[in-house]
């Protein structure tokens, strides 16, 4: 194939996958919107086919209505809710499922397309299948994680919710990788750059501290201590991985799993500033130099928002774009650890 061709179809493939990835990032927002308005047990029903279409009269409404008052969530939590206020709430969550099922359409039928016009880069064909299957077993997992609160206790598992933004996470980032080895094409260096393995470990722990976000999500920690720099009165609260075992607290208990937040947030700022100023210091090159910038503005973004967060007492629209920070500095985690390992 002509080099000419090969970038014309690396372009292609690229905007697809840029696309693709800003409407996966567009869902983690919604999903985060749907859990901060408590609409995500108002659907309790899966239908992966027929699921797409909303009820359209006033008495598919109320059959719905009917459904919902069954379980739970509107005996323990929203009893005297009226109709009104159930279209609400179902809403976020089929916007939510339908998004879902949009973004499984836009990557599948291009990528169908793609393979059969040969415009793949080789090598890339199985990486993008695996991304299909994960986007599947996503939707299977979002169900999962639902039923959880279906039962007695209307909330679903923080285990679950962990699972299921941690999958969408990865997800995103892989799409990104693979965006990035198209975008920017990866340099043969005899002798690797010092800080490359210390970038792998950077983007692992920013990963780690999205899902320790949401578990102070699934548990409303943030609600417990809306004070900082000190938790209350004292910087270590009381009552830290009290219960036995021990080690289940950090899962959940509410104040040790909004402590352990804290403390994981501190060590990223102490961490990621020492590593991007190694980096800044170290690099060559305009695009060496950039990578570290953006990770230091998306940190900083970040810290404010969270801290903006847990003050105002976990507002939806703050608390939405908290989520969408956490994200975003994974993003300027990847393209660093991008530009060490292969730039």
């Amino acid at each position: 194939m002509l080099i000419a061709e090969q970038s014309r179809n690396d372009r292609q493939v690229s905007t697809w996958l840029l696309v693709c990835a800003v409407v996966v990032f567009g869902m983690i927002l919604l999903g985060g919107v749907t859990r901060l308005t408590h609409s995500g047990l108002s659907m309790v029903e899966w239908k992966p086919l027929m699921g797409v279409i909303p009820p359209m009269t006033e008495q598919d409404w109320q059959a719905t209505f009917d459904k919902y008052k069954q379980f739970p969530e509107y005996q323990k939590v929203n009893t005297g809710m009226d109709l009104g206020g159930f279209k609400r709430i179902f809403m976020y969550e089929y916007l939510h499922r339908v998004l879902g099922r949009l973004i499984g359409v836009i990557f599948a039928v291009p990528l169908l397309y793609f393979a059969v016009t040969r415009r793949l880069r080789p090598g890339h064909a199985p990486h993008l299948v695996a991304l299909f299957v994960l986007g599947g077993l996503q939707g299977l997992l979002g169900w999962y994680m639902v039923k959880s609160g279906l039962v007695d206790n209307p909330r679903v598992s923080q285990y679950r919710l962990a699972a299921h933004l941690g999958v969408a996470v990865a997800i995103y980032s892989y799409m990104l990788w693979l965006l990035f080895d198209l975008v920017f094409t990866p340099v043969q260096r005899s002798v690797r750059r010092p800080l490359a393995g210390w970038s792998v470990v950077m983007v692992v722990l920013v990963y780690l501290m999205t899902l320790s976000g949401a578990l102070v999500a699934g548990t409303r920690a943030g609600l417990v201590y809306p004070t900082w720099p000190l938790m209350g009165d004292t910087f270590v609260p009381p009552g830290l991985y009290a219960g036995h075992p021990a080690w289940r607290a950090a899962f959940e208990d509410v104040v040790t799993i909004q402590f352990n937040h804290r403390m994981l947030a501190y060590l990223l700022i102490a961490v990621l500033s020492v590593f991007a100023f190694r980096c800044y210091r170290s690099a060559t090159d305009g695009r060496g130099r950039l990578a570290p910038v953006l990770l230091m503005v998306a940190l900083a973004v970040q810290v404010m928002l969270g801290i903006s967060t847990l003050l105002l007492h976990v507002p939806v629209g703050l608390a939405t774009a908290h989520q969408g920070g956490a994200v975003i500095l994974l993003t300027a985690a990847l393209f660093l650890c991008h530009v060490q390992l292969k730039q």
